[in-house]
């Protein structure tokens, strides 16, 4: 070390002190005690003196791993003052990734303070990592490892106050309980109600003899409207009645996507397939939501089946109540986002019929329209309002000008009814009712077309809102030649491009100079705005690479998987990114029900996404700073490859 290394003498009242102070952090504190025992044997400590170099390229390679014990390491890699850096703290491991590929660093780390460190030899990290699964995946998955880590202590927080009991994310090949009864398309009814009463099931899948493939289903929810009203013969062939086409799963889908599909589709049966195509059993809505009292099919049937706005307010708050469930089922951000979205359009579908209902609106010819968080299918708790109309015109109209009048009465009480449900009124009326949202199919092409070719600044923020575009409720496809347009069109001209990567790096992630996190003081407390100097990095970068590659898709996950295809980045980059991301909503999310539990924001002053840095323990703080790392990083990225 900088200062001289002295070497341990380690008694075991010391060994015993030092595992003690280490197991308070990951990844010790998930190693068996014997292994952390021989670590802290093997370690030499040392001392460095602020402004004192620790590391630096030119001492080659890295032969120990360092663990701080207090004080804190900056490092910076190149000689500009304007690069930024990122620290090191109490409690962390570095320079991991130096010392996993035997090489030297890459930065230069000084010490900010006095700090105290524990050195362990690359050898003994390597013989070590050997002997302890937990120490070898923390090396080699780190960000993964804190991410697992943080949401399983989050999922102990909220499992006494979790109604759901079965896990979303189980495969569907583990929850089939008995063999799927099956005939073929010719059987009579006879023969096929015969086996259902014998068999006491609800339903009965038609399959392809030679293949196996299911090819409809006869449920007994259908038996009264298909057999016996119209007075059929029992000698029908059952292929005459059977509900099709049929929305089946394979064994690998989860829990989560067969509650998805029910819900969607407002089915109770879902056949699951496996490899082959081959039908191997049937989930029944009983099957999966039997030991919950609250389920995503409940909720979403209660929304279709209200008739009037104060049902909704009502169900509204199941919603939220569902989300703090799934957290306590320890269900990831990613999902968990997903599912709130789909309840949220549940919901804004109903309100949108009956209100158009009302106001004698005719929805084949009118697109209700999801932008920002909505239309990424990534809403929070608190979520406010980003929709719009699209609609076609009469026959002895080109602008729109006779139907706008009614489709903004509409929209305003549309508008209306949402912020009754708990969805407050955008600030920046990107809302339906505003005339500005409310535009023909050929409006919207040609303001697509002019933010893309013209670029002004107020086109570029319209961008990143009206970009991340959902239909809603669009029978007429009207949204389709939108979509379509802004995925050929954008990548084509570098000047957006290039106008759209200044805007993606206008506000960076809550972290100083040195790479510490950037707090300021609010309330008494030390805070920072996740989702403005954090998730909306990664938004920000995931629409860019869509945008610049001509990907459709519009979620921020799907984006990078896309994106770092097209643009051959590393995998562990790209699940780099993708983590950060997660961990940054599921951070808002604790907030956002922390804050709804209490029913007050305390010194977030009305800011759902302000966290108190201070109040987080040691491995949320870590996994905190190491996010805004990867964002940091990703703004980088941008700067090289497209704002130069």
């Amino acid at each position: 070390m900088g200062s001289p290394a002295q070497p341990m003498t380690p008694s075991s009242s010391l060994i015993a002190n030092l595992r003690s102070e280490q197991m308070r952090f990951a990844p010790f504190a998930q190693m068996a005690p014997a292994h952390v025992d021989r670590l802290v044997a093997e370690c030499t400590q040392g001392y460095f003196e602020p402004g004192e170099v620790v590391l630096a390229p030119s001492h080659g390679v890295v032969t120990r791993l360092l663990f701080i014990r207090r004080g804190s390491v900056s490092a910076r890699r190149g000689a500009d003052e304007d690069r930024a850096g990122f620290a090191v703290e109490a409690g962390e491991l570095f320079p991991i990734g130096a010392v996993m590929a035997e090489r030297a660093v890459r930065a230069t780390y000084t010490a900010e303070a006095d700090t105290f460190c524990l050195a362990l030899p690359a050898a003994a990290v390597h013989r070590l990592a050997g002997e302890s699964a937990p120490f070898a995946d923390f090396l080699n998955r780190r960000v993964q490892q804190l991410l697992d880590l943080s949401r399983r202590a989050l999922q102990g927080a909220y499992a006494s106050q979790s109604l759901a009991e079965q896990s979303l994310e189980t495969p569907l090949g583990d929850l089939l309980r008995r063999a799927v009864v099956t005939v073929s398309p010719a059987t009579p009814l006879a023969d096929a109600l015969q086996a259902m009463h014998g068999k006491r099931i609800g339903s009965v899948l038609v399959a392809d003899d030679d293949s196996g493939v299911a090819l409809g289903i006869l449920t007994r929810h259908d038996v009264l409207g298909r057999v016996t009203l119209p007075g059929l013969a029992l000698s029908t062939p059952i292929s005459a009645v059977m509900s099709r086409p049929l929305h089946s799963l394979g064994v690998k889908h989860t829990a989560q996507d067969a509650a998805l599909l029910m819900s969607r589709h407002g089915i109770r049966h879902v056949p699951v397939a496996d490899d082959s195509g081959r039908v191997v059993g049937i989930l029944s809505e009983r099957d999966l939501f039997a030991l919950q009292r609250l389920s995503l099919k409940q909720v979403s049937s209660a929304i279709r089946a209200a008739a009037d706005v104060p049902a909704l307010q009502q169900v509204a708050a199941d919603i939220r109540r569902f989300a703090r469930n799934l957290l306590g089922q320890g269900v990831q951000a990613r999902q968990l986002t997903e599912l709130i979205s789909h309840l949220n359009d549940v919901l804004t579908e109903r309100l949108v019929t009956l209100i158009a209902a009302q106001h004698g609106i005719d929805l084949a010819r009118v697109g209700w329209l999801a932008f920002g968080s909505e239309g990424r299918s990534e809403q929070t708790i608190a979520t406010d309002q980003d929709n719009g109309i699209v609609f076609l015109t009469g026959h002895d109209s080109d602008d729109g000008a006779r139907e706008r009048p009614s489709l903004l009465a509409f929209a305003r009480d549309v508008n209306a009814a949402l912020d009754a449900c708990g969805y407050p009124l955008c600030k920046g009326n990107v809302m339906a009712s505003n005339p500005e949202c409310c535009l023909t199919q050929g409006e919207w092409l040609a303001r697509f077309e002019r933010w893309i070719d013209h670029g002004a600044p107020q086109d570029l923020l319209n961008a990143s809102i009206y970009f991340d575009l959902r239909p809603l409720a669009d029978a007429a496809g009207l949204t389709r030649p939108m979509r379509e347009l802004v995925s050929a069109k954008a990548g084509r001209n570098a000047r957006f491009i290039k106008q759209m990567a200044d805007n993606a790096l206008r506000n960076g992630p809550a972290l100083t100079w040195t790479g510490a996190i950037d707090t300021h003081t609010q309330g008494g407390q030390q805070v920072i705005d996740l989702k403005l100097h954090g998730t909306a990095v990664y938004v920000d970068a995931a629409r860019l690479f869509a945008l610049a590659h001509g990907i459709a898709a519009t979620g921020t996950r799907a984006r990078f998987e896309a994106a770092a295809r097209a643009m051959r980045v590393p995998a562990r980059e790209a699940e780099a990114w993708s983590d950060g991301f997660e961990l940054l909503q599921m951070m808002r999310l604790h907030v956002q029900l922390a804050a709804a539990s209490r029913e007050a924001v305390d010194a977030s002053d009305g800011n759902p996404n302000l966290i108190d840095v201070g109040a987080l323990n040691d491995l949320d703080r870590r996994l905190l700073k190491e996010s805004l790392r990867v964002a940091r990083r990703l703004q980088q990225r941008i700067e090289m490859d497209y704002s130069r």
